[in-house]
């Protein structure tokens, strides 16, 4: 006994060590892997550092991070149950309507109204319902390259810059390699190309394939605590414990990715203009659930309910990821809410009450939703 207990804490000690790292994210959204009814829609989203201009020392010290300043990278990321996950890039200088403030580049939504604004803006550009969202530091990407051991992948060409007041020195030589963290950070920062964003964008591609490659293989499972630990030092998200078990239910299905990039073409000062067409086209191939009542038009008529009542659905339906909500007329009549019409049971479980129909629905519309005398004034 006295002979097995030292080889025994030791492998203790060393299990403690290596799960250490993920404790604090266990704590906040452990959860256990679970399979999910449909896809989970996450943004994810690189923040740039903020710079303390007022220092008196140069180049200027880094601010501490806050998540509240532009965004370098825009992933829109769709994990199916089976394990299917489908990336669309969205350049940083798409050009947009940031609701309230007027047009402008996509990656100012975060510094104008938080990530509240970035995942409206992102909903109104796609059509695509976002379920949570994940702001990532600039560390971050350092921190979960080390914690995976590198990344493999090919270098297209030359890459040589150097950015001292941004602390940012790039040199990698073109070919196959093994980067870490800081070689990692400077191939997806790098801009000095003929394709500019575009570029940036492709080799973000090219570095996300690389990590669920390493992730997904058995042999590399043991850092699994360190990525943990890595990511929950430098994110900030509103994922739900449910939604992580579903992203972990994914992931356990083997992750099988496709990558995408926003349709469009260069526009006035160095924009990316979307190919809406396109991209609807795109949304529709690769992004449409037919079983997500969110895609769905949904029509609510004030049958019986308290004035205003329509608005307020129809707002609070908006706020959930509905794209397509209309308030339409109908005749007044007594009797409690309705739903009819395809995924009505969906919808009457995102409304939260009423009582699903067979009841012909509006002309046009998937679902109707006849507010009755059940509905609660505010």
């Amino acid at each position: 006994m006295r002979r097995l207990t030292v080889p025994v804490l030791v492998v203790l000690a060393g299990l403690v060590a290596l799960g250490a790292p993920a404790v604090p994210a266990l704590t906040r959204y452990g959860a256990l892997p679970r399979a999910a009814g449909r896809p989970v829609t996450v943004l994810l989203a690189g923040v740039t550092p903020r710079y303390q201009e007022n220092a008196a020392v140069w180049p200027w010290p880094v601010a501490p991070e806050d998540f509240t300043f532009l965004t370098d990278t825009l992933v829109l990321a769709q994990f199916w149950p089976g394990g299917r996950v489908n990336l669309l890039s969205l350049p940083r200088d798409t050009w947009v309507n940031l609701a309230g403030y007027g047009w402008g580049k996509i990656n100012g939504a975060n510094v104008k109204g938080g990530p509240e604004l970035l995942v409206k803006v992102v909903q109104d550009l796609t059509g695509v319902p976002v379920d949570a969202y994940v702001l990532l530091s600039l560390n971050a990407v350092r921190a979960l390259t080390d914690a995976v051991g590198g990344v493999t992948l090919d270098v297209p060409r030359r890459m040589k810059y150097d950015d001292n007041a941004g602390k940012l020195h790039i040199d990698l030589q073109p070919g196959r390699q093994r980067l870490r963290g800081p070689q990692a950070e400077g191939f997806l920062r790098f801009r000095k190309d003929n394709l500019g964003d575009l570029g940036r964008v492709q080799r973000q591609q090219l570095y996300l394939t690389a990590l669920v490659n390493r992730v997904k293989n058995p042999l590399n499972w043991w850092r699994l605590p360190a990525m943990v630990g890595a990511l929950d030092r430098n994110t900030r998200t509103n994922l739900t414990r449910a939604q992580v078990g579903a992203l972990l239910g994914a992931a356990l299905g083997g992750l099988q990715v496709n990558t995408a990039t926003l349709p469009g073409s260069f526009g006035d000062g160095g924009t990316w203009v979307a190919d809406h067409p396109a991209l609807h086209a795109l949304v529709r191939e690769q992004f449409r659930d037919p079983n997500d009542p969110r895609f769905l038009t949904v029509a609510v008529v004030n049958a019986g309910a308290p004035d205003g009542s329509a608005r307020r659905l129809r707002a609070r339906l908006e706020g959930l990821g509905y794209q397509q909500v209309v308030i339409s007329n109908g005749p007044r009549a007594g009797g409690p809410t309705t739903v009819s019409g395809k995924a009505a049971a969906a919808v009457q479980r995102d409304m939260g009450y009423g009582r699903v129909t067979r009841e012909a629905g509006l002309p046009g519309a998937d679902v109707t939703v006849r507010l009755g005398s059940d509905t609660k004034a505010p």
